[in-house]
């Protein structure tokens, strides 16, 4: 059999990635049935509403999981900066009357006919895009101060301006945790990256304090009792309660209490509270296992990557879903302030699951060049060991 007949024929994606991500939108899909039943009842008086919508978006997000998995992964590299602008005019566009939405006192959506879409998603994913372009074009100036760590700093405090003009702490924590990842895997000094670490946190320190609503939430997060019967600790204690009562293995599937309207966002925000209540530690512990294997197969992907800007863009989008369920399970379980960041795949919202779904195309791309390298090297270096053998026994005789 030829070399290019094995390579064809070996040339699959990660299967266990992908298997992994399937179990976490089926799993999601069916638990979000259950969570969002009552809200969607009594606010559109169909008990489907939400889950019907969410199944839409996930067959979109699969069409271009596929349309993203059949592209060059190179190609990106054209429309990455165009990427960057267009999310940049959307995010600013959700402050225009009559364009833009605002929900619980926060404009992050555009409505466009029958359907609202959150830029700040696309966002997440143009930057990876533009990030990956950016480090692989510097190469060693990443280390440079004025070529490399200032435009970066400058890039990601225009992006934290205008994600919290909207305001979106939780998103903005969750794009400067995967750009910092990139930046550190591109090649950054570490002097640079301790400027950072010690910069994002005074600046952290700094919002909390102009705030007094995120002051309340971080003192809720100190002694969540306490403040059980304000406003500002409502949604954390319901959650706290929710995922008590689901003891071992839970009250069962669709027999939650807190989503009768106790606990706000369940279908969104707060939807492993309501996971960990219907199918309890054995329920919540098995969303973990799975956020955690997509994470230590997409770093595989990415370990396997054949240059820079593919082992980046790898990097960024595994990144992307294992910080952001990490900090939605920890805010859950009152581990950090409440944040307002989505469980990947599975909280309700249609451009969230869209754009994790599609953006797992690439990743299975990179994932399915990998192997047809490494299936391509290890064929060569099989024929090269077998002529050495042979050399040698030729020289024996």
């Amino acid at each position: 059999m030829s070399s290019f007949s094995r390579r064809l024929r070996k040339s699959s994606p990660d299967i266990n990635l992908f298997f992994v991500i399937i179990v976490l939108v089926i799993f999601g899909i069916i638990f979000l049935s259950s969570a969002s039943s009552v809200i969607s009842f009594n606010e559109y008086n169909d008990s489907r509403y939400m889950f019907l919508k969410q199944v839409v978006g996930i067959i979109i997000g699969f069409i271009a999981m596929w349309i993203f998995y059949k592209i060059d992964v190179q190609s990106w590299k054209k429309v990455a900066f165009p990427m960057l602008v267009v999310s940049i005019i959307t995010l600013i566009a959700v402050f225009i009357p009559g364009l833009g939405v605002e929900h619980g006192g926060a404009k992050r959506w555009i409505d466009i006919g029958p359907i609202q879409i959150q830029p700040s998603e696309f966002l997440k994913f143009s930057i990876i895009i533009y990030l990956a372009t950016l480090f692989e074009k510097k190469g060693h100036e990443v280390q440079d101060m004025y070529g490399g760590f200032i435009p970066f700093l400058v890039l990601l405090g225009v992006m934290g301006l205008l994600i919290m003009a909207q305001p979106d702490m939780g998103t903005l924590i969750v794009i400067v945790m995967i750009s910092v990842v990139m930046y550190f895997v591109s090649g950054a000094k570490m002097s640079h990256l301790g400027v950072m670490t010690a910069g994002g946190i005074a600046a952290f320190i700094i919002l909390i304090k102009l705030s007094p609503y995120r002051v309340q939430r971080f003192m809720v997060f100190l002694d969540p009792g306490k403040y059980a019967d304000q406003s500002a600790g409502y949604q954390i204690n319901q959650a706290l309660i929710a995922i008590g009562s689901g003891g071992i293995i839970g009250r069962g599937f669709g027999q939650s209490l807190q989503k009768y309207r106790y606990l706000p966002e369940a279908a969104t925000d707060s939807i492993f509270a309501i996971i960990a209540e219907e199918r309890g530690l054995l329920g919540a512990a098995f969303i973990c296992v799975l956020f955690a294997a997509f994470g230590y197969f997409g770093f595989k992907i990415a370990r396997g990557a054949g240059d820079v800007y593919t082992r980046l863009i790898a990097v960024g989008i595994t990144s992307w879903i294992v910080f952001q369920a990490t900090l939605n399970i920890c805010a859950t379980l009152s581990l950090v302030p409440l944040t307002g960041v989505t469980l990947p795949f599975i909280s309700f919202g249609g451009t969230s699951v869209v754009m994790a779904i599609a953006s797992c195309g690439i990743l299975l791309n990179i994932s399915r060049n990998t192997k047809e390298r490494t299936n391509d090297e290890g064929y060569r270096s099989g024929r090269r060991v077998r002529r050495a053998h042979n050399a040698g026994l030729g020289s024996s005789q």
